[in-house]
């Protein structure tokens, strides 16, 4: 004979097909809502050691060998409006492998060498929501 409660801790297969439908539509409506709302950048701020190294516009093609002490430690490349890491002197190389960034706030950080990429918008002048 069953008791009452073994019925309630089953899991049929419809259950599993609805929670399986309802995981799929979070995590399409996740990425949907990522997708639309992620804008574009318009330039990349370069930092070394935490400090502003150089900002550069991603609708330049250009190369930008990073300096530290006098020697090139890296080398990030704009083209084709995307910034990446081409070439690195640390020994894991793992920033060269990132894919190419042109997101705000998508960042490529070289640990070793403490330099950090990222995705900026463009700076507005004008107000700002304090001003009055």
């Amino acid at each position: 004979m069953r008791r009452r409660g073994d019925r309630a801790k089953r899991l049929g297969k419809a259950d599993l097909i609805l929670l399986f439908v309802l995981l799929a539509a979070g995590i399409a409506a996740f990425f949907s809502v990522r997708l639309l709302t992620q804008k574009g950048g318009t330039q990349v701020k370069v930092l070394l050691h935490g400090e502003l190294y150089g900002t550069y516009r991603l609708l330049e093609d250009q190369s930008v060998s990073i300096r530290q002490n006098g020697v090139v430690t890296n080398v990030m490349q704009i083209q084709d409006g995307k910034a990446s890491m081409i070439q690195a002197d640390c020994p894991d190389k793992l920033c060269v492998h990132q894919r190419a960034i042109d997101k705000q706030g998508e960042t490529i950080v070289c640990l070793p060498n403490q330099v950090v990429i990222e995705v900026e918008g463009a700076l507005e002048a004008g107000l700002d929501s304090v001003s009055r």
